[in-house]
């Protein structure tokens, strides 16, 4: 089994309270933990963001709903809790507020 360190990126270009594309993405044959991830407040306001964990079901989980952000404020959603992902499951995020946020997630892919 291989093991390598990634990073994704997401620059929000959201419409208010829509769902980002997927986000870290398992592929086939992978498993993936989430060891890192924070959402940056790119406005001049409070944002209140949300982080939903998706399965390959299409069933969704809220790892963080309506929480505050505040102006050139972050928020770290996991650093000393980490999520385990498997094939098929996804990280979306969304904001209160339209083209709000920056993201970065740190993620252990495992194939």
């Amino acid at each position: 089994m291989a093991n390598t360190f990634k990073n994704a990126t997401y620059n929000s270009n959201l419409a208010a309270d829509t769902d980002s594309s997927a986000l870290a993405t398992v592929g086939a044959n992978t498993e993936t933990t989430i060891i890192g991830m924070t959402i940056s407040n790119i406005t001049t306001g409070v944002i209140s963001v949300g982080v939903k964990l998706k399965d390959s079901s299409n069933n969704e989980t809220w790892v963080v709903k309506d929480a505050p952000v505040p102006t050139g404020g972050s928020l770290v959603i996991s650093s000393s809790q980490k999520i385990c992902m498997v094939t098929g499951d996804h990280i979306l995020v969304r904001s209160n507020t339209a083209n709000s946020m920056n993201v970065i997630i740190s993620y252990l892919e495992i194939t």
